[in-house]
């Protein structure tokens, strides 16, 4: 039986919770996830802090929120770190990412505009806590914050 989305391939660039949930149900249902991670330490969830119960050294909190994709590590600040990064992206029909700053975005030519003028077919997926205008832009945004409840 064929996968409804099999015919998909996301580029993820997201940690924490929203975004590797979010790829992780497009992998669920076929899509082709390739998940970027930093070198050295990849997604800060596979990481002591976020444990246990681990499972062959990574956290089971990871495994649950990243299983059916395929993991890369590049640092794509570095020229040919951003030329793969571009090359995945060209033939991605879904990217998603959860970095808080615009500008940032902007620096590394990942942003909706760039991206959506070089691939109009591209689903493009921000997950940010804030949005990227107002008084809190830029900040990160956990789950936690979302449920927290204002002290009056």
């Amino acid at each position: 039986m064929k996968a409804i989305l099999e015919t998909i391939r996301a580029v993820e660039l997201t940690e924490a919770l929203a975004g590797p949930y979010c790829a992780m149900l497009l992998g669920d249902l076929g899509a082709d996830v390739i998940k970027i991670e930093r070198p050295g330490v990849g997604d800060q969830s596979r990481s002591r802090g976020w444990g246990p119960p681990f499972v062959g050294g990574e956290s089971a909190y990871f495994l649950a929120a990243n299983r059916n994709k395929r993991s890369i590590t590049f640092n794509y600040d570095h020229p040919r770190g951003a030329e793969v990064f571009q090359k995945l992206l060209s033939s991605a029909d879904v990217f998603l990412h959860n970095q808080p700053s615009l500008a940032s975005l902007q620096k590394r030519g990942i942003d909706a505009e760039t991206l959506c003028a070089k691939n109009p077919r591209l689903i493009y997926c921000s997950i940010t806590g804030y949005g990227f205008t107002g008084p809190k832009a830029g900040m990160p945004g956990y789950d936690i914050l979302a449920h927290a409840k204002q002290a009056s």
